[in-house]
């Protein structure tokens, strides 16, 4: 059965929705059975703890360039018209909510995709930051932090013709290939280095290959509606957090869209994951501290992700797999900002840099 057949048979609506949710529990499979978390990567990079957890992320990430850049060159998709490259940005909103994000996973242990993949496994701390982490975000999108947001991303703007970093430097989207396969190598040279198991690295190809599989079949649905125009996109995790918190509260009846069957998708991977591995744990907050330290975190990835127009996989690899500015400016920001919170409060001692144990 071909798109504009099942489109046909359901609907459009629910034709979008479902690809959000069939992408979305194989991204949660994925994400869960390889330990995908961009935290996890920079913590090892700054702490010199090697690079076990960078090579799975860069898996993911080349992955991700690599099949999103095949299918334009192939003429299956087309990303001109998302909204990383056609609308107006904010680099100030792509600098400072990628900081502010980059804090914000240090101090929560977990980006807001991996605090979904926790939560499913019965991590009660990622449950209750996964909740704080949407309230944030719609509280950042129309809500009290909506000023904010809006007074920083007015700093300092640029038109959506010039967010295109491939065409800004006249590399085009075979050079956008070759970019993801260079780092694609550079991942097998640390998976081969620190003995990275098949599980990892194949579950890292499996979470990019998700990213570069959203924007096709959004593309692709879109493409064969009529009476309604569906945006293409990717993975995202800050809005559709806040959408899907909203579509809870909403009276019933609400319109469904991809980002609808997306995060519900990937908490029902990870959870179906988790169980056919034996993996299924109800673990909690051990003090009073370590909530605080979870609620601020939460905190700042919420209103950091909805200033940057994602989180870390939708600017760190949806947005970047596209080669917009915007994106790769706000993963810049994730990893300064991660590396210097953790630097500053979870760096590891001597002895513990000596001995590979990860921080407290």
């Amino acid at each position: 059965m071909d798109i504009s057949s099942l489109i046909e048979l359901v609907g459009e609506k629910s034709s979008i929705t479902l690809a959000g949710l069939l992408i979305g529990i194989l991204f949660g499979a994925f994400a869960q059975r390889s330990g995908f978390c961009l935290r996890s990567a920079v913590v090892e990079f700054w702490n010199r703890q090697g690079y076990k957890k960078l090579a799975v992320w860069l898996f993911a990430f080349s992955a991700a360039v690599i099949a999103t850049q095949f299918f334009i060159v192939g003429d299956w998709l087309d990303v001109s018209q998302s909204r990383q490259l056609s609308a107006r940005g904010s680099l100030s909103g792509a600098l400072v909510g990628g900081l502010l994000f980059g804090s914000g996973m240090i101090l929560a242990r977990g980006c807001s995709s991996r605090m979904l993949v926790l939560a499913a496994n019965g991590n009660l701390r990622a449950l209750l930051t996964g909740l704080i982490f949407a309230v944030t975000a719609q509280a950042s999108l129309n809500g009290i932090l909506s000023p904010l947001r809006t007074w920083i991303s007015s700093l300092w703007t640029i038109e959506g013709s010039s967010r295109d970093l491939l065409a800004a430097v006249h590399l085009g989207h075979l050079g956008g290939l070759l970019f993801g396969l260079l780092w694609f190598a550079a991942a097998i040279i640390f998976a081969r280095h620190t003995r990275l198991s098949r599980r990892e690295w194949l579950g890292g190809i499996g979470v990019g290959l998700m990213v570069a599989l959203a924007w096709l079949l959004t593309f692709q649905i879109g493409s064969n509606t009529f009476d309604s125009v569906m945006p293409v996109q990717s993975l995202s995790f800050t809005g559709p957090s806040a959408d899907v918190l909203m579509l809870v509260l909403s009276p019933p009846g609400q319109p469904w869209d991809f980002d609808i069957g997306l995060v519900p998708g990937v908490v029902l991977g990870s959870f179906l994951a988790a169980l056919a591995a034996r993996e299924l744990k109800l673990d909690g907050f051990k003090d009073g501290l370590s909530m605080r330290r979870y609620i601020a975190g939460a905190v700042l990835m919420g209103f950091g992700g909805m200033l940057a127009g994602g989180c870390a996989v939708g600017a760190g690899v949806s947005g970047a797999a596209v080669f917009a500015l915007t994106a790769w400016i706000a993963l810049l920001g994730m990893w300064a900002g991660a590396g210097l919170i953790n630097y500053l409060i979870d760096r590891p001692q001597p002895a513990q840099i000596i001995g590979n144990q990860p921080s407290p």
